[in-house]
């Protein structure tokens, strides 16, 4: 492989269909790679050229090798190639040092995208108490949950408890109409979301009439001790102090807690503190207690959310 800015690939084996699955309607996805890694990339069937920094073709050639085995089982899509995108670029080189990071659980396998999500798994893993903290969309909660239902199926722990705190963005719950399970499911649904995914819709129903899986809003935990259970505690932000410390003094023998949270997505009312924010500070110094803080190049939705967020965090440095 050559070292200097221009870079030569034949793809192997050569078929038509498979190409034109790899580069994308009208070449969008070779677009798409040549935006985010600032290499220019110029093909005639089966051949490439690849131009840019050293490092970075050759990434971008890796990648472009990477994407056409995928072409073999699946049609690409522009989220497929986001997705490879993730782990390419320095940040394939940053990978490449660090373990891979898998969640197994039985109807899936779920890697680690970037280093920062290796991280946050391994930290998981290794510690009785995880923060998870950065903006939407970098898997904060999905991950959380993956390795809890991990944990369960291969018997680490006894059951699993999902908590969040009852705080409405800008809507009174008394206003909304049902009863109280009602009128807190739509707080817990990205949870159950991710159950349904990862142990199928009538296994999750079953363990929770079973209450092997319970997910409650966090009020539901005062004067509890959660021994041999995996706790994942999401929207963290919008704990108050005292709803936080109640909730670390739960962690039982046995027992694994993930925190996540978003300080840019403060609910609570004007002058209330975030529980989450007081006890990064009073924490960071004591042992056994993990924390990842993702960025927005950790967002693997649409790479407009990425942008968007990048703009919020800007203007809230401006002010």
């Amino acid at each position: 492989m050559s070292h200097s800015d221009s870079l030569d690939l034949i793809l192997q084996p050569e078929d038509n269909e498979r190409l034109a699955n790899l580069c994308g309607q009208l070449d969008q996805h070779l677009r798409l790679i040549e935006n985010r890694l600032g290499v220019s990339i110029a093909n005639r069937g089966s051949r490439f050229q690849l131009k840019g920094a050293p490092s970075t073709i050759n990434a971008a050639c890796e990648l472009i090798k990477a994407l056409y085995d995928q072409t073999e089982v699946e049609v690409l899509n522009a989220e497929a190639v986001h997705l490879a995108l993730q782990e390419s670029g320095l940040e394939m080189v940053a990978n490449k040092s660090a373990p891979e990071a898998i969640v197994r659980t039985r109807r899936s396998q779920i890697r680690a995208r970037g280093p920062n999500q290796a991280g946050y798994i391994e930290g998981i893993r290794n510690n009785d108490l995880t923060f998870g903290v950065g903006p939407a969309g970098t898997g904060k909660t999905y991950l959380a949950v993956a390795c809890a239902v991990e944990a369960l199926e291969s018997d680490r722990v006894r059951r699993l408890v999902l908590v969040r705190p009852a705080v409405e963005a800008g809507e009174r719950l008394g206003f909304l109409p049902g009863d109280l399970a009602q009128k807190v499911d739509p707080y817990l649904r990205p949870m159950y979301d991710a159950l349904y995914e990862m142990l199928g819709f009538d296994k999750v129903a079953r363990l929770m009439e079973r209450n092997v899986i319970e997910v409650a809003p966090l009020a539901y935990m005062r004067g509890r001790t959660l021994n041999e259970a995996f706790i994942v505690m999401d929207e963290a932000q919008n704990t108050t102090v005292e709803q936080m410390k109640m909730f670390l003094t739960r962690i039982g023998f046995g027992s694994t807690a993930v925190v996540t949270g978003d300080m840019t997505q403060i609910d609570l009312p004007n002058k209330v503190s975030s529980g989450l924010r007081h006890a990064l500070h009073i924490l960071k110094e004591v042992d056994g207690i993990h924390t990842t803080q993702f960025i927005a190049k950790d967002v693997v939705r649409h790479p407009l959310v990425r942008r968007i967020v990048d703009a919020y965090a800007a203007a809230e440095e401006n002010q």
